[in-house]
Order: structure tokens, then C-alpha cells, then sequence
């Protein structure tokens, strides 16, 4: 992989995103050139990881492109919501998961109906919008309602009470710190085919060390250029969040990836962005304390040192 620039406020000292701009760079260089389910093409790695430490406030936010944060903000609160229907993001202005209902409507019907109209027909049309803008079980659904199964004593089974799993690891770390099983868990296997897109970014694993709570974030399937920045920022999130809610300093943020690639339509977007120099070191204030971790607003997070260069806009492989 390529070395890291010095691209620093302190002499010496490397810039946090200059570890994210290396795996891109080595990807675009060295990646093996795969086809894709999407069609598109990808060059692809295996078994990356970056490490990034939050204390004082920091936080992973790229600032070599203009990453939305509110945007990916508004969709780890819809997360925590359980909700899988896209109509409450439409609403919000939230435009990343439109494309997957999007495709699915014209596929079943055979209406070309443009994406944007599509959209303005889930905001507009609440029958519309639960008959065509769920996603399935995806994300929300298991981290706060995996679903059980009870059996009876005939034979068959009934439906069982959904495991809040993000409620569970919150009193988890309250009550046995130690443990190693603060996991969420997206990936059912039993609810795959029947999800709009497979949990890219999977499995959350929590650790407490020295006062302070770490996150491991292993996501199966990553889209460096259009993707990653926003996972990157969404994992970070919600370690702070959950460090606020048990008493802890958020510490590391671990985030591995299991296949890490860029899309080959994507190369205008990889070569200006690592052209350009990281700068400043953002930090966001949770600027209030709710009573859960399920009742945070986008009012509670502020970000402040955020210059970012301009966005680079590039397609989204469906």
C-alpha cells in the first residue's frame, strides 16, 4: 500500500484520512478486476482494515469530498427506528436507498416511471409508498426486532417476541462490561432473499477497555468511493451514542472490510479525490443526553471544524 503523506496540523503526524486515501489508492492500483453482480466491474481487495481514535471529539469524516453527515445521520436514527420503508427518508430529503424500490417497481410492473417521480409518488401517496417503498427486513428490522420462532407442541411454530439486539447490548455493557458478546447482528439468513439489498456493513462488536468504549465494525461488502464515507461516519456514530448512554468514552473505531472495491465507473471520482489534500479536523458535540438510545433527534448532533472540499458526485451501482 502506498505510504502515508504528512498531511498533518502537527508536524509529524499523519492526518486520519490520509489511511482512507492509501486504501483507495491501492485499490485503483492494485485491486483485482472483478465482474460484479451489479455488471459494472469492480477492482477489488480482500481483508482491509482502518483504525481511527475518537477521542476529544474526533470523528472519521472525510474532508477531501463533502460527505452529507446529516444524511447519514438521518439514516442511523431511521435504523434505530426498526423501520424498513423508505417513505419517512423521502420525507426527510434522504435520497440514498431510492433506487433499490425504485428498480424493484419498474421490474414487477413494467411502468418506466422516472426515479424522481417514483419519489415524489412515495412522499405524496402513504398506500403507495407501504405497498412499494419497503425494503424488506433490512438493517432496523434486525438490530431492533430479529425475529423468534416459538414451537408447538404440534409440530408447527408460531411467531416468538423480536430481540431488540441494540437494547440488549446497551444493558449488556451497563451490567457486564467484560462480556464478549456485544455483538449486533444483521446478517439473518433465514430473511436474506427477502431484503432489498444484504447488510453490507454486518456485524458491530463492542469492547471496554480503560474507561473506554471501542467499536469493531466488519462490513462483508464495501464501496470504497461512495459507500465507505458514510460507513465510516454511521459506525462511529453509533459508538458515540452508545458511549454517551453507558457512562464511557468512545475510544477506537475499528472498521474492517471483508471485499473493499471500487466500481470502474467510478474512476473520475478516485483520481480527483486523490488529488486533493486532507484538511482540518472535524469534531461533533452530542449537545443532549435522551433518556435511550432509540430517542436521539438530528438536533442532538452538532459538527464543527468541517471545511471539506467539494462533493464529487459518481452513480450508484444497483
Amino acid at each position: 500500500m502506498a505510504s502515508a503523506a504528512q498531511t498533518t496540523d502537527s508536524p509529524g503526524e499523519t492526518h486520519y484520512e490520509q489511511h482512507y486515501l492509501d486504501l483507495m489508492r491501492h485499490i485503483w492500483l492494485h485491486g483485482s478486476e472483478r465482474v460484479d453482480r451489479t455488471g459494472v466491474g469492480t477492482r477489488s481487495v480482500f481483508g482491509a482494515t482502518l483504525r481511527f481514535d475518537l477521542a476529544n471529539g474526533a470523528m472519521p469524516l472525510l474532508t477531501t469530498k463533502r460527505v452529507y453527515w446529516k444524511t447519514a445521520t438521518r439514516e442511523m436514527l431511521w435504523f434505530l427506528t426498526g423501520n424498513t420503508n423508505i417513505r419517512p427518508l423521502v420525507l426527510q430529503g434522504v435520497k440514498i436507498w431510492n433506487e433499490w424500490p425504485h428498480a424493484n417497481y419498474v421490474r414487477e410492473t413494467g411502468d418506466q416511471i422516472a426515479l424522481d417521480d417514483f419519489v415524489q409518488r412515495i412522499a405524496d401517496d402513504e398506500q403507495f409508498a407501504e405497498r412499494w417503498g419497503d425494503l424488506g427486513p433490512v438493517y432496523g428490522k434486525q438490530w431492533v426486532d430479529w425475529p423468534t420462532f416459538r414451537y408447538r407442541k404440534d409440530g408447527t411454530y408460531e411467531p416468538g417476541p423480536g430481540i431488540n439486539q441494540v437494547a440488549e447490548v446497551v444493558e449488556s455493557l451497563k451490567v457486564n462490561s467484560g462480556s464478549r458478546r456485544h455483538i449486533i447482528e444483521g446478517w439473518n439468513v433465514a430473511e436474506l432473499d427477502r431484503m432489498a439489498l444484504p447488510p453490507c456493513h454486518k456485524t458491530y462488536q463492542f469492547h471496554v477497555a480503560d474507561g473506554k468504549l471501542n467499536c469493531l465494525l466488519y462490513q462483508r461488502s464495501c464501496d470504497v468511493a461512495l459507500g465507505l464515507p458514510f460507513n465510516l461516519w454511521s459506525g462511529a456514530l453509533l459508538q458515540r451514542m452508545i458511549a454517551q448512554q453507558v457512562d464511557l468514552e468512545p475510544g477506537e473505531f475499528v472498521w474492517m472490510g471483508g471485499d473493499t472495491h471500487l466500481y470502474l465507473n467510478h474512476a473520475h471520482l478516485i483520481e480527483e479525490q486523490l488529488s486533493r489534500q486532507p484538511q482540518g479536523r472535524p469534531r461533533l458535540e452530542i449537545t443532549r443526553r435522551p433518556q435511550s438510545i432509540f430517542d436521539y433527534r438530528i438536533e442532538d448532533f452538532e459538527v464543527s471544524n468541517y471545511t471539506p472540499l467539494g462533493a464529487i458526485k459518481a452513480p450508484v451501482a444497483v
